[in-house]
């Protein structure tokens, strides 16, 4: 594998171990793909393992995160490193960004895949996937970016980068219809390998939980950015929570070493020494579905992670805070288009789950809102059947559907892509 350029270095440029073949034989297909995040890696996993089982003897290589290196992709860089959120942030590591940017699109152009795949991670993908298309490599967006929240316009603007949008929610493809692009609705992985009715006892077991522990999991996000916006919020509202609830039990599912350290420093903060920390808060490594079925409530950071909890069926409280100029610069030139933020609201069409945004967003608030939720310990039995109902409008083959659409679009004419 090859091994990815530290953040100080200039970004190298080695030719690729990969057949540099300009039009590869439908038994070697290149696959180059780009994951920015842990749930683009676990994507990308699974679309790798869907493209495999259609072409045995394909080649994968790009951006992404350790399950994709385990399903055999080549990996030219690790997938923290586009792992960079809101405008602030973003022109902070603008120059590492658009070096590794133009370093990926060089090596894609010498490799010549039968088809470049940008999972997620839009700002950094669309760009690249438009520069591609433009040399006539062939491409597809692997999750819609939110263009139900943003302008609708926009998808206009995605189709120009984008030969195929693969979306994980049913309303998307719609979309994307009214602008002329193709798009194809491929389900949503967590839809499928979550069951309808999660086992409860088997996570608490699994976990070491007592049968009638009162749970709470905390979640505060899955880059090192959200982690220092909303660790010590989530920690003072657990702290406040604790005073009501004595025997209160708290999880913290980290999506990777560098965001448990990071909490591990705030919690070392809020509790005092290590030992005393560790009385109060067990921090996992990963295992985040699980924390999430055995809790009687979940706090976490809006985004993938209250899916999550809501095909967990959970009551959970949604939170968020972005940069404060991100936030004016967002709102002052209204980019946005919604005051809804969290999924289960999204796909219900109304308020199933409270949310508590930027200045909202404080530890009175969350501890609030989550107090009923843990004395009722289970959904409302409207909103469990809510849940019910949007878990089985979202199931699907994603690998096996995503890997199909591509392969349609690999075995289309050239016109599929060309001039759009």
């Amino acid at each position: 594998m090859s091994n990815p350029a530290p953040p100080e270095s200039g970004i190298p440029r080695p030719e690729p171990r990969l057949s540099q073949s300009r039009v590869p034989s439908p038994e070697s297909r290149l696959f180059v793909l780009v994951a920015g995040e842990a749930s683009g890696d676990l994507l990308g996993a699974d679309l790798i393992a869907g493209l495999r089982a259609r072409y045995p003897h394909a080649q994968f290589a790009g951006v992404g995160g350790p399950r994709m290196q385990a399903a055999g992709m080549e990996l030219w860089y690790p997938a923290e490193r586009l792992a960079v959120m809101g405008l602030v942030e973003v022109l902070r590591h603008l120059p590492q960004l658009l070096a590794l940017r133009r370093d990926v699109l060089a090596r894609t152009l010498r490799a010549r895949p039968a088809v470049f795949i940008g999972i997620d991670a839009p700002d950094f993908n669309l760009g690249l996937e438009r520069k591609l298309k433009r040399a006539g490599v062939k491409t597809a967006h692997y999750v819609s970016p939110s263009v139900w929240a943003w302008r609708e316009k926009r998808a206009q603007k995605i189709g120009r980068s984008a030969d195929l949008v693969l979306c994980l929610f049913p309303m998307e493809p719609a979309i994307y219809a009214r602008h002329g692009v193709a798009a194809r609705f491929v389900g949503h992985p967590l839809a499928r390998s979550l069951p309808v009715h999660p086992d409860r006892a088997a996570a608490r077991h699994a976990l070491g939980l007592d049968e009638d522990a009162l749970v709470l999991a905390i979640l505060p996000g899955s880059r090192l950015g959200e982690i220092a916006r909303l660790g010590r919020d989530f920690l003072d509202a657990a702290s406040l929570l604790k005073a009501q609830f004595a025997a209160l039990e708290l999880l913290a599912p980290m999506a990777n070493s560098q965001c448990r350290a990071a909490f591990e420093q705030q919690l070392s903060a809020t509790w005092g020494s290590p030992l005393d920390a560790q009385s109060h808060v067990r921090v996992l490594d990963g295992r985040a579905h699980a924390a999430m079925i055995a809790a009687d409530a979940v706090l976490l950071a809006s985004g993938t992670a209250a899916l999550e909890a809501m095909l967990a069926k959970r009551p959970m409280v949604v939170a968020y805070r972005i940069a404060p100029w991100t936030h004016r610069i967002v709102k002052g030139l209204g980019m946005l288009r919604t005051d809804v933020y969290s999924l289960p609201n999204i796909l219900a069409g109304k308020t199933v789950v409270p949310e508590l945004m930027q200045d909202a967003c404080t530890p009175a608030a969350l501890a609030s809102a989550l107090t009923p939720m843990l004395r009722a310990r289970a959904l409302p039995g409207e909103t469990e059947r809510e849940f019910e109902r949007i878990h089985d409008s979202l199931r699907g083959e994603a690998a096996h559907d995503a890997a199909a659409a591509i392969a349609a679009m690999l075995d289309a004419p050239t016109e599929w892509h060309a001039g759009r």
